[in-house]
């Protein structure tokens, strides 16, 4: 799982030179649990590794500027060749070189166009056709049709 932003800018304060705690409190984390969300986020599978790759990079002991954030991904000329919306959201879906959460949102996006609801009828639809199911059920049967025998 890539890293959240809550969890990005942890790593980036501690890049900074902010102690644990300092670096929870900067990144939005409530400063009663900051010691221990700094503890924690340190040890993180996703932290951990971003901070590894960004220290090993410094040139020397001084502390590092935060790492510039991501390029986005997002072509706008592949976009603009979808006229659909559907084709959009579903080319987007299938990008695999696209932030998983973006794939996610688009997934989200398409379901009504592919899974209808159940259930999209009110309560006085669904009695009005239960009515319907037992008057037919139980309603006077129509008269024969009498044919004339020669």
């Amino acid at each position: 799982m890539a890293l959240t932003g809550k969890k990005r800018a942890f790593a980036d304060a501690v890049l900074a030179g902010f102690s644990n705690k300092e670096a929870a409190i900067r990144a939005g984390y409530s400063p009663a649990t900051a010691a221990q969300a700094g503890a924690r986020l340190v040890k993180d599978k996703d932290v951990a590794p971003y901070l590894a790759q960004h220290r090993k990079t410094a040139p020397g002991p001084a502390p590092l500027a935060p790492p510039p954030p991501p390029a986005p991904t997002f072509d706008l000329g592949a976009a603009l060749m979808h006229s659909d919306p559907r084709a959009f959201l579903l080319a987007a879906m299938n990008d695999g070189a696209l932030d998983p959460r973006l794939r996610l949102d688009a997934a989200k996006a398409l379901m009504p166009f592919t899974h209808v609801k159940l259930g999209e009828g009110g309560k006085k639809d669904q009695k009005n056709e239960e009515a319907k199911k037992v008057a037919s059920r139980f309603s006077a049967a129509p008269p024969p049709k009498l044919k004339a025998v020669k």
